[in-house]
């Protein structure tokens, strides 16, 4: 049966992968098949709340943790609404085998060789159909003057291998397409660092985000900055 299944599959295979012992490497660097699709219709709103589950990430600036820090489940009835009326949503699918950790040589190398068993169901080309969720990022944009780039997730298990810019790049383009070229990002000072290695800067303007407190009054300067999560929240002072 091995015979048969060399002599069928050779023609895909080059020779030298045939004939010579299989190379396994400790790191994979680049990012699996990929489908990345603007389409808001491919993204399951379930599936999307399982996605911000396992980046731990919050639509919301001041989300509730429990105790091991993890952030409150979104609502999937707010996500599916945030997806229909989100300017631009970019999506990424890979094969759900692929999906998981690859650092283990021994998974390397099965899913390197992949001859026999499912190989055909591994070749086929990924589709949001067959394919896992595993990135993520919208905007929200007037579509005439200005735009803002929210949620963009990728799960930990493909992180670092450019998947997070591509979608980026993909929001951008389809927003400078729409002459929308006034676009910011909504950031902490650790995703910072990631939208200026995709083009980000800081604004020119010296500008500053300001978010509604509820309070009618302005809260005087003696503000105290606490931490809750990974979002910075201004508490006003305590009254005597």
């Amino acid at each position: 049966m091995a015979a048969v299944a060399t002599s069928a599959y050779s023609s895909c295979i080059p020779a030298n992968f045939l004939h010579s012992p299989l190379k396994i490497t400790n790191q994979i660097s680049s990012p699996p098949p990929l489908y990345i699709s603007t389409n808001p219709s491919h993204v399951n709103p379930s599936h999307l709340q399982h996605l911000y589950a396992l980046c731990n990430h919050s639509c919301h600036r001041f989300p509730k943790l429990d105790s091991d820090g993890r952030v409150e489940l979104i609502d999937v009835s707010k996500l599916r609404t945030a997806l229909s009326n989100s300017s631009v949503v970019v999506s990424v699918f890979t094969k759900p085998e692929l999906a998981n950790d690859l650092s283990s040589t021994a998974e390397v190398g099965t899913r390197s060789m992949g001859i026999g068993g499912n190989w055909i169901q591994r070749v086929m080309p990924v589709t949001p159909d067959n394919g896992k969720l595993v990135g993520f990022g919208r905007a929200v944009s007037d579509l005439g003057l200005t735009a803002s780039i929210y949620d963009v997730m990728v799960i930990p298990s493909l992180q670092g291998r450019g998947i997070g810019r591509r979608i980026v790049q993909r929001i951008i383009r389809m927003l400078t397409g729409k002459g929308v070229y006034d676009i910011s990002a909504l950031c902490s000072e650790k995703e910072g660092l990631f939208f200026k290695a995709c083009g980000f800067g800081e604004d020119i303007l010296g500008s500053t985000t300001m978010m509604y407190t509820g309070t009618s009054s302005c809260p005087d300067a003696h503000q105290t900055a606490i931490y809750a999560g990974r979002k910075l929240l201004l508490s006003p002072p305590s009254r005597q």
